[in-house]
């Protein structure tokens, strides 16, 4: 059940601590409010802003929080205190873009007067600015791999690239709407940017090309993050509702739906807790469920040895009883998914290669099984390129062998059918119908040139048996005529 906290405002930034106990900045109002995990009330609050707060984050020791502010300075707090360390004017517009180099030693910051620029933490003066946007700068991430480069974006549809070593960016890409969020994967070879109603995956490392765009939300995507492994990618929109991708497949694997439009997200370094904050001030907390471990029966005790060999070199007597234990009947995968009625698993369980092709005759006794109980058709129905591709390989390979043409042709009809309107679509799938045309193609061949033959045959028995019933006539012709002229004789 998620926990549901009230800021005083909007939140439009949270951040996880990258070290344990991993706490959580949460940017609302004029506000950055410092959670436990588990706390329902914030353990620390930096309130010294005289306007709004942006976009509170977190160095990687975890031991420092810089944001920025609505009159156009950065902040620069020390975890364990509550006056700012250091503050950074230079911007003439407000602060919505605060983040941490990772050499740790300097800050990058983006504003609503179009510039970013890059500070010193040590001496809190400016190391240089950059101009090149031509409206808002809203979001920006520092590489992990290369402390020289960060990245921003901006309401002028673009995405720039930036190397502290250089007096300009070294890259700019066009995103096509206003930028809300940018975000770069851990080996920094990839930057994805979200921005309308688009997420778009580029390779940085091809000079910025775009690898993929997404278009699974209905409003303005404002939000993105990564989970620890990078295997995941979550984006939050104005629509209400976090999209969960698979970085290898980008297809959403699951989704949130939340009561109002989302601001911001974020994820714990362990993906434990999810963290979204929403435009009507409201935290929405969930926790992973944890594990259930049951200790007491880790921790019993297993019988020795001589228990389970006691009593097997006994010899019965004349005079004992003896009464035999019953075998206990185990049932293989598949007979159990049929004992539930789950066809389409059943039909899984007998496509692993090591029944395929070993014991194909399980294979088709399953799928004869299935075509007598009705349910074959939505067995095979639903299928991905893969598993269609096994399919067709083990008909086309075994429809030949007349012990399982009956049930194999059967199974090549429903196939045919039921892919049919997606011919053409895949190689491989097109491949294999090929390859089932020309088994099939090739065995009413041989069965055209079997009956021939037998043909042939039925001929030369049928002369056979006119020779052989021609010859016992005779003979019993020749044998009446003698009889005949002995009686004569006599």
């Amino acid at each position: 059940t998620p926990v549901q906290i009230k800021e005083f405002g909007a939140i439009n930034k949270i951040d996880f601590s990258p070290v344990p106990p991993y706490n959580y900045a949460v940017t609302a109002s004029s506000r950055i409010h410092i959670y436990g995990r588990y706390s329902q009330e914030p353990i620390k609050t930096f309130s010294r802003f005289r306007d709004a707060a942006y976009c509170a984050t977190y160095r990687e020791d975890g031991r420092l929080l810089a944001a920025g502010s609505e009159d156009g300075s950065v902040r620069l707090f020390d975890i364990s205190g509550r006056a700012p360390l250091r503050q950074f004017d230079g911007h003439s517009k407000p602060v919505h873009v605060v983040g941490f180099l990772s050499d740790k030693y300097r800050i990058f910051s983006g504003g609503d007067d179009y510039s970013s620029n890059l500070w010193d933490i040590a001496s809190s003066t400016g190391i240089v600015s950059y101009s090149e946007h031509t409206d808002y700068v809203r979001c920006g991430c520092a590489s992990k791999v290369n402390a020289d480069v960060f990245i921003t974006g901006s309401y002028d549809h673009t995405v720039k690239l930036f190397d502290a070593r250089t007096k300009g960016s070294v890259m700019t890409i066009e995103h096509g709407q206003p930028v809300e969020s940018v975000l770069l994967f851990p080996s920094g070879g990839l930057l994805v940017s979200a921005g309308g109603r688009y997420v778009k995956v580029w390779d940085v490392l091809k000079g910025g090309q775009l690898l993929v765009s997404l278009k699974n939300h209905h409003k303005t995507v404002t939000c993105l993050c990564l989970n620890s492994s990078g295997q995941r990618l979550l984006s939050g929109s104005l629509d209400r509702h976090v999209k969960i991708y698979s970085t290898t497949s980008y297809k959403v694997v699951h989704s949130f739906n939340y009561a109002t439009s989302i601001l911001s997200l974020a994820l714990s370094p362990e993906d434990e807790t999810i963290v979204v904050g929403m435009t009507n001030g409201v935290l929405n907390v969930k926790h992973r469920k944890p594990e259930e471990r049951n200790d007491k029966f880790q921790m019993k005790r297993q019988p020795a040895y001589r228990t389970y060999v006691k009593g097997r070199t006994y010899m019965p007597k004349q005079e004992d009883f003896c009464v035999s234990k019953p075998v206990k009947r185990v049932l293989r995968k598949y007979d159990k998914l049929l004992k539930s009625f789950q066809s389409s698993k059943a039909l899984d369980a007998v496509l692993e290669p090591p029944i395929m092709l070993h014991t194909p005759e399980v294979t088709v006794a399953v799928m004869q099984e299935l075509h007598r109980r009705g349910t074959l058709r939505s067995a095979l129905a639903g299928r991905d390129e893969k598993q269609v591709n096994l399919l067709l390989t083990f008909v086309a390979r075994r429809v030949i062998e007349p012990r399982f043409t009956p049930v194999l042709v059967t199974v090549a009809d429903m196939m045919t059918d039921i892919y049919q309107p997606v011919v053409g679509q895949s190689a491989i799938v097109d491949k294999q119908f090929l390859k089932l045309q020309e088994a099939i193609g090739k065995e009413i061949d041989y069965q055209e040139e079997l009956l021939e033959v037998l043909g042939m045959m039925d001929t030369l028995f049928a002369t056979f048996t006119k020779k052989r019933d021609t010859q016992l006539e005779e003979n019993k012709s020749n044998g009446l005529t003698e009889i005949i002229e002995t009686n004569r004789n006599d």
